[in-house]
């Protein structure tokens, strides 16, 4: 059985200062995600790993599921925070506008998905440690503990550091210091030729 992590960005919220991932770029990150999956040859044989937020996280569930692959989603928090901490932005409405929360709790609730509650599994996150930096290490080492070849990783990535720890460069780092392997989706390339720098 093949293990493919994701990691990526989540769709910019309304009060983002600088863009990120503007939510008019959803189709092209789709389709780079889509592509990615395809170059892997991503099947029902294989187990996808990655977070539930907006965004990067969703589509890859998505993508997933269409072809046929199981999916471990994990979450940092119980799924109350969560929903207001990475899918609505504790607001009615991201940017994009709410339909990520009805997006969340489809794949959520798939017969092909289990979701993994952080604190249910490992217990409450300790003092001082990130929620986020944690949940990243959790899912590296489970992604180790069942795969039967070499991780891989697909990252929806601007190249820059986080807007706290535990983001998409942690993962990466992470995961290439441990040996394996990673697919890096530039967005900064893929929202250049979709026509925004």
């Amino acid at each position: 059985m093949g293990v493919l992590l994701f990691s990526g960005h989540m769709i910019d919220a309304k009060s983002r200062p600088s863009p990120r991932f503007p939510p008019d770029k959803e189709d092209v990150a789709r389709a780079a995600i889509g592509g990615a999956l395809d170059q892997l040859g991503i099947g029902a044989t294989e187990l996808g790993i990655a977070g539930a937020a907006c965004g990067g996280d969703i589509l890859f569930a998505e993508a997933m599921l269409a072809r046929g692959a199981r999916l471990d989603l994990h979450l940092p928090m119980d799924e109350t925070a969560f929903l207001a901490e990475s899918v609505t932005f504790e607001k009615p409405a991201t940017a994009a506008g709410d339909h990520w929360a009805e997006r969340f709790v489809a794949v959520t609730r798939h017969d092909g998905v289990r979701v993994l509650v952080m604190p249910d599994v490992l217990g409450p996150t300790p003092a001082g440690e990130n929620p986020h930096a944690r949940c990243n290490l959790w899912m590296l080492d489970d992604a180790f503990a069942v795969g039967e070849s070499t991780v891989r990783l697909v990252c929806l990535w601007d190249g820059g550091g986080g807007d706290g720890p535990g983001g998409t460069r942690h993962m990466l780092d992470e995961v290439r210091r441990r040996g394996g392997e990673v697919v890096v989706l530039d967005t900064k390339k893929l929202w250049s030729v979709a026509g925004t720098a």
